[in-house]
C-alpha cells in the first residue's frame, strides 16, 4: 500500500521515512567526511503547496495500441510543477536549431502524465519518470504518447512502461541554451537538476490524490538525461538545492529556502551513457584517448599540447577519488586500463551468453552509418572469441580504442569545455555555466586559462584572473555549479537511490569510459545502494533504451524487492 504520509513528512522525522539528508562538501571525492545537514522545522506545508494541488479530473482519454492491444490512457496535459515558473522567450535555440514554443509560461517546467486506465484508481503503480534533456540542453515539454499511437513493448520503453501498468511521465526542464522572456539565460546549472527535483516534489505533495506511488519513482534518461538522472539519484534530499527550489516555488520548501517538508529522493535510476562529472570529464577524455596514443594513431590530434596537459591532470584527479575496483584494488590511473578491459570482456561474454554473435578475428563489424562521422564497417583486429566456450580469449586495448575512435570521430580537445578556445571547432557544454547574463563561461582550469577570444568577458585574457584566482572569488557561481550537477560529489553523502541500472556503449566515444566506471565504483561503495546493475553495453554507440526487455525486467525485479523491504 502506498504511504500517504510522504506529502507531509517533515525533515526532523526523515529517519522514520527512510531517508537522510546529508550532502557532500567535496566536488571530487566520494569519501569526504564533511557534510551539510538539513535544518529541521515543525511546519507541515511548504510556502507554495496550496498553489500546486493536482486536479485529478483534468485529463483527456486517448487510445494507443501496445503489441496489438488497444489501451486507453488518461493524459494529464502539461502539468506545471512549480508555483513560480520562469517565463520563456517564444523563440528558442537547441540541438535541432531554432524553434518557436507555444507554452512560454511554463513550457520548460511542466510534465505530461500518462496513466493507463487499468491503474487509474491505483496508488501503488510505479512512476516511470523520463527526462529528455539531450546534451544537458533545455527540454521543452514533449508528449511521448499520442492518441492513435502504436507501440512494440519489446523495442519501446514508453510502450513497455504503459503495458506494465506504470504511470509514464515526460518531464520538461530548463537547461543550457534556454532563453527567458527577459533575455537572460535561465537554464544555467543547476537549473535542470532543480527542476527535476521540483517535479519529484510535486509528485510527493500530491501523492495521496494522484495515480501512482511517489515512493516508487524510476528515473530514465540518456546522455545529458543520463547525467541528470545520475545527479537526481545521487543527491536526494540535499539541502544544497533548497534556495534554488524556493526561487521557482517548488513544493515543500519555505519561501526563504531554509527548510523543507518534502523529500526529493527516488527509488531507482535507469541511466544510459551519462554525460556527467563535467568538471573533470575533459581530463578523463584526454587520458583515455592518449594513454595508448589513440589520438595520434587515428589522426585526431588538433591540440597535442592541451591534450597532454589535461591527460597529466587526470592522474591526480583519479587518485583523489579513493575508489576501488571490483576486486578491491585501488582504481587509479595505473589500474584503469585493466579495469576497462575487464568490463569490455564482461560485456562481450554477457552478450555471447545471451545468444549474440561477435565477428571472428579478421571478420567485419557492420554499423548503421546514420551520419557522415560514422563508418559503416570495421575489420575486427582487436577481439578474439572462442565460440565453443563463448569466452573472450584475447583483447588488444590499443586496437580496441582505435576501433572506438575510428567508427566515430573523436571530439576536439578539450571535449566538453570548448567555447572561447579558437583551436576547437565546436562549443561543448560551456553555455551551461556562468551567470544568467552570460552566454557561456568556461568552467575548467585549462579552458579558462587558455580562452583566447577577446571581449567575451571570460578567462584570464579578459578578466586578468587565472582559474585558481577566479574560482576562489566569492562572487563566481562556477565552483558551486560544477558540484551541483556532479553525482560524484553526493554519492555516499546524501539519500542515494538504492537501485541503479547504468549502461555505457562499448563503442561510445562521446564521453570517456572512466566516467561511467567511476560512477559505478562510487555507487558500489555506498551502503545505501542495494543493487548496482552496471555494464558496458556490447557494440552500442552513444544511445539509450536499446535493451528494453532487459531494463524493464530489472525494473520489475527492483519494484518487487523494494515492496518486500517496505520501501
Amino acid at each position: 500500500m502506498k504511504r500517504t504520509l510522504l506529502g507531509t513528512c517533515v525533515l526532523m522525522a526523515l529517519a522514520a521515512c527512510g531517508s537522510d539528508n546529508n550532502s557532500s562538501s567535496s566536488t571530487s571525492s566520494t569519501s569526504s567526511s564533511s557534510t551539510s545537514t538539513t535544518t529541521t522545522t515543525t511546519a507541515t506545508t511548504g510556502a507554495y503547496d496550496s498553489a500546486l494541488a493536482f486536479d485529478k479530473s483534468n485529463y483527456t482519454t486517448i487510445n494507443v495500441t501496445i503489441d496489438g492491444v488497444k489501451t486507453p490512457v488518461r493524459w494529464y496535459k502539461e502539468v506545471c510543477y512549480v508555483a513560480k515558473p520562469i517565463a520563456a522567450a517564444a523563440t528558442q535555440s537547441g540541438l535541432m536549431g531554432t524553434t518557436t514554443i507555444s507554452n512560454t509560461a511554463c513550457g520548460y517546467q511542466s510534465m505530461n502524465i500518462f496513466v493507463p486506465e487499468s491503474v487509474a484508481s491505483s496508488q501503488d503503480a510505479a512512476i516511470y519518470f523520463a527526462v529528455n534533456n539531450a546534451g544537458w540542453m533545455s527540454s521543452y515539454i514533449t508528449a511521448s504518447v499520442a492518441d492513435g499511437g502504436t507501440f512494440n513493448s519489446s523495442t519501446s520503453n514508453v510502450g513497455a512502461a504503459l503495458k506494465a501498468g506504470y504511470v509514464y511521465i515526460d518531464v520538461a526542464t530548463r537547461g543550457r541554451g534556454m532563453t527567458a522572456a527577459d533575455g537572460t539565460y535561465a537554464g544555467k546549472a543547476p537549473a535542470a537538476v532543480v527542476d527535476a527535483k521540483a517535479a519529484i516534489r510535486y509528485l510527493r505533495l500530491n501523492d495521496s490524490v494522484m495515480p501512482g506511488n511517489a515512493n516508487h519513482i524510476v528515473v530514465n534518461g540518456t546522455s545529458g538525461g543520463g547525467g541528470l538522472s545520475s545527479i537526481i539519484g545521487a543527491s536526494g534530499n540535499s539541502t544544497d538545492y533548497l534556495s534554488y527550489l524556493a526561487a521557482i516555488g517548488a513544493a515543500g520548501v519555505t519561501s526563504d529556502g531554509a527548510t523543507s517538508t518534502l523529500r526529493d529522493d527516488v527509488l531507482a535510476i535507469n541511466a544510459y551513457c551519462p554525460i556527467t562529472d563535467l568538471g573533470n570529464a575533459d581530463l578523463a577524455y584526454e587520458w583515455m584517448y592518449n594513454i595508448l596514443s589513440t589520438r595520434s594513431t587515428v589522426g585526431s590530434y588538433p591540440n597535442p599540447t592541451g591534450s597532454s596537459s589535461l591527460m597529466a591532470k587526470f592522474v591526480a584527479y583519479q587518485a583523489g577519488l579513493g575508489l576501488k575496483t571490483s576486486s578491491g584494488t585501488t582504481l587509479d590511473a595505473t589500474t584503469m586500463l585493466a579495469a576497462i578491459k575487464a568490463e569490455v570482456i564482461r560485456s562481450a561474454e554477457t552478450y555471447l551468453a545471451a545468444g549474440g554473435t561477435i565477428p571472428n578475428y579478421g571478420e567485419t563489424f557492420t554499423f548503421d552509418a546514420s551520419s557522415a562521422s560514422v563508418v559503416s564497417s570495421y575489420v575486427n583486429d582487436w577481439i578474439t572469441i572462442d565460440n565453443s566456450t563463448k569466452k573472450v580469449t584475447a583483447l588488444d586495448m590499443e586496437k580496441y580504442l582505435k576501433f572506438v575512435a575510428t567508427q566515430k570521430v573523436l571530439k576536439n580537445t578539450p571535449a566538453f569545455d570548448q567555447t572561447g578556445l579558437t583551436i576547437t571547432a565546436s562549443s561543448g557544454e560551456s553555455n551551461m555555466f556562468g551567470t544568467t547574463a552570460q552566454v557561456y563561461s568556461n568552467f575548467t582550469e585549462y579552458s579558462w586559462d587558455n580562452n583566447d577570444v577577446a571581449g567575451d568577458g571570460i578567462g584570464y585574457l579578459d578578466t586578468g584572473y587565472s582559474w585558481t584566482q577566479y574560482s576562489a572569488l566569492s562572487t563566481t557561481p562556477l565552483v558551486k555549479q560544477i558540484k551541483l550537477i556532479n553525482p560524484m560529489a553526493y554519492i555516499g553523502n546524501a539519500s542515494t537511490a538504492p537501485y541503479w541500472y547504468v549502461r555505457h556503449g562499448t563503442r561510445d566515444r562521446d564521453t570517456a569510459f572512466p566516467v561511467s566506471l567511476n560512477l559505478s565504483r562510487a555507487l558500489a561503495a555506498d551502503s545505501k545502494v542495494s543493487d548496482l546493475n552496471y555494464r558496458l553495453a556490447w557494440n552500442q554507440p552513444h544511445a539509450g533504451n536499446y535493451d528494453v526487455p532487459e531494463a524493464m525486467a530489472w525494473i520489475a525485479k527492483t519494484l518487487n524487492a523494494a515492496t518486500a523491504k517496505g520501501l
